[in-house]
C-alpha cells in the first residue's frame, strides 16, 4: 500500500479536510492563527486537530502555535517565520548572497523583538535583537508560502561591520566587502542608521583601498564622519601597524595583507 493511501486511511475526516485546505493554499509552514483565519466558522477545535496530526507525524511542531509539514525543513523560511519581523542576516545572509564560501552552522536572524536562541530540527537559530532604526534594508526572497525576509547585500555588510562577531571572521568579511557590488546611496543610508563611527571608517578605508566602483560618494561621506580618536582597523588585532591619518585608523592589518585577503591569497 502506498504511504499516501496509508496516511489517508488513518486520518479522520476533519484531519483530511484540514490537509486538503492547506494543499489548496499551498501552505507548508503555518501558525495556529493562520489556520483559524482560513476556517473562521470551524466548530471543531483546530488546535486539537493539528496536534493530532503532529502525533501522527503528518505535521511537525516548530514551537508553540507554529507548525510545518513533516518533510519541510527550509532553514531560511523557518528562521524568518519564528519572529514577526525576523530577517536572515549577518553570516547567514553573507552566505546566501554568495559573499562567503564558509557555511555557518547557526542561522542568524535579526529582529526588534527579544527572543531566546533555540535549536529546531537540529538547527541552531541565533536571534540578534536590534533597534528599530536598524530594521532597514530587508527584502523578500522565495515564493508563496516559502517566502522569507533577508537583509540586502549592503545592509548585510554594514550589519557585519557593526557587529563583526556575527560575521564569520574578519578575513571573510574583508573578502566579502571587496567582492560585493555596492550602492553608495544605500551604504550611506544604512551607515547613518547604525551610528557606529569606527565601523564606518573601516568600510570607507576599504572602499578607498580597493578603489571600489561607484563608491566615491560613500568614501566622501565616511571621511566626513571621522573624529579625532583613532581606532584599530581590526578590533581584535595587534596594537601595531601604520597610522592612517585621514581615517584615524591604526592599520593593524597592512594594506598589502588586506589586498591579499581580498584576492584570496592565503
Amino acid at each position: 500500500m502506498a504511504r499516501g493511501s496509508y496516511i489517508s486511511e488513518n486520518l479522520t475526516q476533519s484531519q483530511l479536510d484540514l490537509m486538503l485546505l492547506l494543499d489548496e493554499y499551498e501552505m507548508d509552514i503555518f501558525s495556529l492563527e493562520d489556520v483559524k483565519g482560513l476556517v473562521p466558522d470551524q466548530k471543531e477545535d483546530i488546535n486539537e486537530i493539528i496536534e493530532n496530526l503532529v502525533h501522527k507525524k503528518v505535521f511537525s511542531r516548530i514551537e508553540r502555535g507554529k507548525y510545518c509539514r513533516a518533510n519541510f525543513r527550509d532553514e531560511k523560511v523557518i528562521g524568518s517565520f519564528l519572529v514577526p519581523d525576523g530577517a536572515i542576516a549577518y553570516w547567514s545572509a553573507l552566505n546566501l548572497h554568495g559573499l562567503t564560501e564558509q557555511f555557518p552552522n547557526t542561522v542568524f536572524v535579526k529582529t526588534t523583538k527579544i527572543k531566546k536562541d533555540k535549536k529546531i530540527f537540529g538547527v541552531a537559530y541565533k536571534f540578534v535583537t536590534i533597534a528599530e532604526r536598524k530594521r532597514d534594508g530587508v527584502k523578500k526572497e522565495g515564493y508563496g508560502n516559502h517566502r522569507y525576509a533577508i537583509t540586502d547585500v549592503e545592509k548585510t555588510l554594514v550589519d557585519c561591520f557593526d557587529l563583526p562577531k556575527y560575521s564569520g571572521g574578519y578575513a571573510e568579511l574583508i573578502r566579502a566587502f571587496s567582492e560585493a557590488k555596492l550602492s553608495s546611496k544605500k551604504m550611506i543610508r544604512y551607515c547613518g542608521a547604525i551610528n557606529n563611527i569606527a565601523a564606518i571608517k573601516r568600510m570607507g578605508f576599504l572602499a578607498q583601498l580597493f578603489d571600489k566602483p561607484g563608491m566615491k560618494t560613500f568614501v566622501g561621506y565616511a571621511l566626513q564622519q571621522v573624529k579625532e580618536a583613532y581606532n584599530p582597523f581590526d578590533p581584535k588585532g595587534p596594537d601595531s601597524g601604520e597610522y592612517a591619518r585621514d581615517w584615524r585608523l591604526r592599520v593593524n592589518i597592512s594594506r598589502e595583507e588586506l589586498i591579499g585577503i581580498a584576492n584570496k591569497i592565503y
